[in-house]
């Protein structure tokens, strides 16, 4: 990674982000599907880079499109590490309630929840062992490319990218993002057209439709005296209260590093050498950083003795990292993989959207003892791509935080993220496949899938 280059990508990631911030301020329908700002730089930068513009003009000069071959090489180096940094400040600035509490609130949010993700990999898996393994010739591990891109998002998809390599499925990397591109998008429409057949059918009580947003609302800026964007905690005598912040992150992706570098000479010691099984070498940092996250805020809170860490600063790193590394995904997403896989790539978007609409409809209305759709809306956005998505459709329905559902998803994300949408299970389930095969996996994923199915239907469903 040479400096010039580096700085050329940060200039052409904001040039980007800019651009499309005010095409998004002129544009009523992307106002109106609330389009985010990054997926938008996203999409300018693939259709100016080498995937569109360097395709259309002939010649060498127009190869890279606007960009430079040094520029694509970054953009495509910083999904993985900007990735580390958002899931290692998942958890700082965060009270850990004891594991009962949780439960109490967020456990048929929980059930629904794990329901919908361990459906993504039943549904995968038969769609990779009959159909795509059989008719397309991908390998089973595409089985998990529904989860990993609707669950786990586009920048799990991106930070994913060397496990695919590293099991001899780089095309599974693009077909990855190209899904969960689809899926963030696919959550924005189908989503506003589910709150619209909502409010219209009384199934939600808190809601402003959409019509009655402000400008500024749909525009997605503040016209008025601005929202704080966090509370220092350190003076700056001592130390720059950001940089307080960007080092407990430095240290959770320094711990998740030594848990990683343990179990990787764990399996090598253990079941690595005596059945030949090996998982963890697999594994990216970043789940692994999550755990050291956790660590970091449990030691922080008993070093400093008083709260050092401000949840409001630690959103706005998670915010640029985000915003970053969906533009640089998408921009140096391969088109050309998708184009030759697109029969199959449309088969598991369809398979993925259909089977969310399904469980939304006919699932949390039967597994959510109160409020399912406040509750299911939210969990809609979250299992096709981002959680700023499903806070955006639940910010509609539920402006004013009157049900318990912001409270129950926040609750749910933390016993859900360590194991699905990112977690350790999505970024195992790769090698796991590959290992095990794809009827043993899903064997395992049925199970479970049954399992929280009928915790949801029969355990928090009666409770209404």
């Amino acid at each position: 990674m040479d400096t010039p280059s580096f700085i050329l990508a940060l200039v052409a990631l904001s040039a980007l982000l800019l651009i499309s911030k005010w095409i998004r301020i002129v544009t009523p329908l992307f106002q109106r599907y609330f389009i985010p700002t990054s997926i938008i730089a996203g999409l300018l930068g693939l259709a100016a880079g080498p995937q569109v513009l360097g395709k259309i003009v002939p010649g060498e000069t127009f190869d890279s499109g606007l960009f430079t071959e040094g520029i694509m090489e970054i953009f495509g180096l910083m999904p993985e590490i900007l990735i580390t940094i958002i899931f290692a400040a998942l958890f700082l600035g965060k009270s850990l309630p004891g594991p009962k509490s949780i439960w109490k609130q967020a456990g048929p949010q929980l059930s629904y929840g794990l329901t919908v993700g361990w459906g993504q990999y039943v549904i995968g898996l038969l769609m990779a062992l009959f159909v795509l393994s059989t008719f397309f010739d991908l390998p089973p591990a595409a089985g998990a490319l529904i989860e990993i891109s609707f669950q786990g998002g586009p920048g799990t998809a991106a930070g994913l990218s060397s496990t695919f390599e590293s099991l001899d499925f780089e095309d599974g990397a693009d077909l990855a993002l190209g899904l969960a591109t689809i899926g963030i998008l696919s959550a924005v429409i189908a989503g506003m057209i589910i709150v619209n057949w909502g409010i219209r059918n009384d199934k939600t009580k808190q809601a402003e439709k959409p019509s009655e947003l402000s400008q500024s609302e749909k525009k997605g800026i503040f016209t008025e005296e601005g929202v704080a964007a966090g509370n220092l905690t350190t003076r700056q005598q001592s130390i720059e209260s950001l940089t307080i912040h960007v080092a407990h992150i430095g240290a959770a992706i320094g711990t998740g590093l030594l848990v990683q570098w343990a179990f990787v000479e764990l399996e090598k010691l253990t079941w690595g050498a005596m059945f030949n099984v090996y998982i963890f070498e697999y594994v990216p940092l970043f789940p692994l950083a999550m755990a050291g996250g956790v660590v970091v805020q449990l030691l922080s809170g008993r070093l400093f003795k008083f709260n050092i860490i401000d949840r409001q600063l630690i959103k706005r790193i998670q915010g640029l990292s985000l915003d970053l590394l969906i533009t640089a995904s998408v921009a140096s997403l391969s088109l050309t993989v998708i184009g030759n896989n697109l029969l199959p790539f449309l088969i598991l978007a369809a398979a993925g959207i259909l089977w969310n609409v399904i469980a939304l409809l006919f699932l949390a209305p039967r597994m959510m003892p109160d409020h399912w759709f406040e509750r299911g809306i939210v969990d809609f956005g979250q299992s096709m791509g981002m959680t700023p998505t499903g806070l955006l459709l639940l910010q509609i329905v539920d402006p004013e935080r009157k049900t318990p559902a912001f409270d129950s998803f926040g609750y749910k994300q933390l016993l859900f993220e360590p194991v699905m949408g990112g977690g350790l299970f999505t970024a195992a389930s790769l090698p796991l496949i590959v290992q095990f095969g794809a009827v043993p996996m899903l064997i395992l994923t049925s199970v479970l899938f049954v399992v929280w199915l009928l915790i949801g239907l029969l355990h928090f469903g009666r409770r209404k």
